[in-house]
This record gives C-alpha cells, structure tokens and sequence, in this order.
C-alpha cells in the first residue's frame, strides 16, 4: 500500500512518512476542535448533533492539515492535495482530476549529470501538469528545460521575476531527483518530468507546451537531443547555451567538465559561451552569441568552468530577453 502512494503522489519515502503523520495529527486535531466547538453549544448527542458534526469536521479538516504541514515541511503538498479534493467537491470532471494529480510534489535531493543516450535505462515516470489558469496572463511564456542542479536556470527565474514581459512558466526535467525541480517547487514554478520514450518517440510533449501556452524553449544543461517533432513545433523558438566556442569542442557527449578538458587538451588560449539555435543535432544550430573568457596558464577543468558559468549567469538572461523581443 505505502508503495502504491509513494507512486502515486511521486514522493520519496521519508517524505511519503511526514505524510502519513501529518494526516494523522490534522485528522485528530480536526475530531477534537470539532468536539470541542459543538460540547460549547450544549447539544444532545442526536441526529441534528452528528450531522452538524459532520460538517464542522469536513470544514475544519483543511485547515487543520495545512496547520501541521507546516512544520513537517508539507506544506506544497498539501495545498495542492486540498486543491485537487475542493475540484472532487465542486464536481471537476474525472480527466481534470488526474490531470490535477499530476502536480504534486515531487523529489528532492540533486543528483549529478550523466551522459545522456537513446539506447540507456530510464525509469518511466509520469508528469506534474500545472493548471493553465494558474500562469501569468500577458506575459510570454518561457519553459525552460534543465537536467542537473540548475544554477542557469535559477539565474533565468531570478532575472524574470520582475519582469513586464516574460514568466518563466515551467521547468522540464529528465531526471527525477534533479536540483532543478527542488528549484522549481522553491520559486513555485510548475514542473514536468519527462518521460524518454514518449519525448524521444512520441510527439515530444507538444501538447502539453502548447496546452499552458508556451512560446519559447531556452535549454539550461539540458543533456537529452531535442527531437525533430518538437523543433517542427517550434521552429527558430528554442536555444542552448554550450560552454565552449562552438564549433570547436560541440557535439555528443561535450558537456560539463568533458568541455573544459577538451578545451585544455587542446591547448586553446580562450573558451567561453556559445548561445546558439537548436536543431536536430548536438550543437549545431546558428550561433546568436558567442563571449570569451582567457584560458590561464595552470587552468584545471575547474577553474575554466568557474569562469565560464560565470559568463553564463551574466549573459543567458539577458540574451533570452533580446530574444524573444526581437
């Protein structure tokens, strides 16, 4: 049973555990209150006592559960589960209801890159789909897709969150676990974890981009090849950011540290970013941005990518604004 919610409700099992207490304590609270307020009314225990009861618990439980959520950090979880139970009451159809499942919390803890390949494992796993409704009106929407920690990411969130033209509308994830959807959760940002099979041989989530509105795709260390069927989509509308001077240094497989040290097995006396169109190959598309960094005598693989994220966080955001304003 605890592994059919822990599925379910996408959570890990030491969160699943804070659940499962703090349903317990919420419910007791609730019957006590709920005792407590009808004994000052000096009623009979009776059929009017019993119905009035019902009703003052089914009133109180919410708040009840959302008070003790909060001090065994449940609090997310539970505002959407209430959520989505409110929807059950007012008669939401059955499809918005699972739909509405969909947006609950997910892992935490960041995990670290790995290679990414058509042909490797991968655990299937379902998707958070946020509400429409519940995005910014008038502003461009912006998904951005990320794999690992999400330092780009959260730099992009931060320089958009004051904005008059642009919401960062939601972060798609390949790995469950992943610092970026911690992120998300943090800013409140819906979130999609997505499945490799239906984005490598499906439609590539299409309809779930265009269902929330989506205009632009701005890929932060996102290691999975972008398919045709969302380029198609999209054409010109999505960009990368690369850690080096495409064209050298590109490809499959060139990602993190494995740059850095091509970059200094090469002897090259400069690296730096490479903002570029997406197409249907590693690195490939048009460039729109290059900037230089110097490679230093004594550089290591760390070094060189300190200085080169740093190049990224001042230049990605502003850069995505121009963008999707020209």
């Amino acid at each position: 049973m605890f592994d059919k919610l822990q599925a379910k409700w996408k959570v890990k099992g030491w969160q699943l555990a804070l659940i499962l207490v703090t349903f317990a304590i919420g419910g007791s609270l609730t019957g006590w209150v709920g005792r407590k307020l009808l004994g000052l009314t000096g009623m009979e225990h009776g059929v009017l006592y019993y119905v009035l009861y019902v009703i003052v618990i089914t009133l109180l439980w919410p708040m009840a559960v959302i008070l003790v959520s909060i001090p065994f950090g449940q609090y997310p979880f539970f505002i959407k589960y209430i959520k989505r139970i409110g929807g059950r009451m007012v008669g939401k159809s059955h499809a918005r209801v699972v739909e509405e499942e969909k947006e609950l919390a997910v892992g935490q803890l960041a995990v670290g890159n790995q290679q990414p390949s058509m042909d490797d494992g991968q655990n299937k796993n379902q998707s958070q789909i946020p509400d429409p409704q519940s995005l910014t009106p008038n502003h461009t929407k912006i998904a951005v897709f990320a794999s690992g920690g999400g330092s780009n990411a959260q730099k992009i969130i931060d320089y958009f969150k004051n904005s008059s033209r642009a919401t960062i509308a939601l972060i798609v994830c390949n790995k469950p676990g992943a610092g970026v959807l911690s992120i998300a959760q943090q800013e409140a940002i819906p979130s999609l974890l997505i499945d490799k099979e239906k984005f490598f041989r499906g439609n590539g989530y299409v309809d779930e981009l265009k269902s929330l509105d989506i205009e632009f795709i701005v890929l932060a260390g996102f290691l999975w090849k972008i398919p045709i069927a969302l380029i198609k989509n999209y054409p010109n509308k999505i960009i990368n950011i690369h850690p080096a001077l495409l064209p050298k240094h590109g490809g499959k497989g060139m990602y993190g540290h494995f740059v850095h040290e091509a970059v200094l097995a090469a002897g090259d006396t400069e690296s730096g970013i490479s903002i570029h169109y997406v197409d249907e190959q590693y690195d490939h598309g048009r460039t729109i941005l290059q900037v230089t960094c110097p490679v230093l005598a004594g550089d290591t693989p760390d070094l060189l990518a300190k200085r080169v994220l740093a190049l990224e966080h001042e230049h990605y955001p502003k850069l995505i604004e121009k963008w999707i304003g020209r």
